[in-house]
């Protein structure tokens, strides 16, 4: 039986990844300091013989007796809140966790898949984005603790591929939306759904015309899967290509929670991207992996999880 670390494990994605994880027989250990994490996403896992919980930050260098075979460093805060309240937590995350994860899959001889992000590719001059553009990014601005930490996380896992041979994998994730998103985490699906269930105003940010591309998570999970069961060390985009503007998005909340909420325009905040949209030709040629569930699918199933949680 495989056994997997999965840092940030108890966090949206993390969690489902533990899920999946377990559900493909592996044994798996979550480890989390629960800085954005939620016990809650792990509570139905705490009973299985195959789980552990591990209460550690990712920047604390860390003992683990016994074989690990994955590990999925997935540890970082990743939303706009979070850019302000924790910007330095972010960027020692994607540097020293990212540097303590490569020195522990070096001693356990593990594969190391990173999740990387689209914010790689900044606010885009090539739409869509393949693997191959280098982006066009601010190194100073307020996003900077995140999508430049993310960068740096690339290369240093390439430097230990070169100097070490490890055995690793490099994950963009784009915009990725479902059940176990946190409430107030100012993203724009778990913002529109509330606000739209709670009959408040819709706040888009700038005119609505920027674009965005959204990936449920059970394709988001599936597609991480198959990357780490590949052999690919270079980043791959892993997202949905189907793209929408924000103010239709925000109209299509509306529609499906029923809401009278109408939308509300402000402006827009610094280096946010004007367009974002996955190139996934790598995926589907390398991976024979492309997203299954539509829009109106994926958020109704969301709709439902934020109708049942307070």
């Amino acid at each position: 039986m495989k056994t997997a670390l999965v840092t940030g494990g108890a966090g949206f994605l993390g969690s489902h990844l533990c899920d999946y994880l377990l559900a493909k027989g592996m044994k798996v250990i979550c480890m989390d300091n629960f800085i954005t994490g939620s016990r809650n996403n792990i509570k139905h896992l705490m009973g299985s013989k195959n789980f552990r919980l591990i209460e550690n930050d990712a920047t604390k260098k860390i003992k683990i007796e016994g074989d690990i075979d994955y590990i999925l460093h997935f540890a970082s805060p990743a939303s706009p809140v979070d850019f302000d309240r924790l910007p330095v937590e972010i960027a020692m995350t994607n540097s020293v966790g990212t540097l303590n994860m490569l020195d522990l899959a070096k001693e356990k001889k593990a594969v190391l898949l990173f999740a990387s992000t689209s914010e790689c590719y900044g606010d885009p001059e090539v739409n869509p984005q393949p693997e191959t553009y280098n982006g066009n990014v601010n190194t100073t601005g307020v996003r900077s603790c995140y999508d430049e930490s993310k960068r740096f996380a690339e290369a240093l896992i390439m430097a230990y591929h070169r100097a070490y041979k490890a055995d690793v994998r490099i994950v963009r994730i784009f915009n990725t939306y479902g059940p176990r998103m946190r409430k107030n985490d100012g993203r724009v699906v778990p913002s529109f759904i509330n606000q739209a269930l709670e009959g408040k105003p819709i706040t888009v940010f700038g005119d609505g015309s920027q674009t965005r591309s959204f990936c449920y998570v059970d394709d988001e999970v599936e597609g991480i899967y198959r990357l780490l069961m590949s052999k690919e060390i270079y980043p791959t985009n892993i997202g949905n290509p189907n793209e929408v503007s924000v103010t239709d998005f925000a109209e299509k909340v509306i529609q499906l929670t029923g809401s009278r909420s109408r939308v509300i325009f402000k402006p827009l905040p610094e280096h946010d991207p004007k367009v974002r949209k996955p190139d996934i030709s790598k995926a589907r040629k390398l991976l024979k992996w492309e997203p299954k569930i539509s829009l109106d699918e994926g958020l109704k199933r969301t709709v439902e999880y934020f109708r049942s949680v307070k």
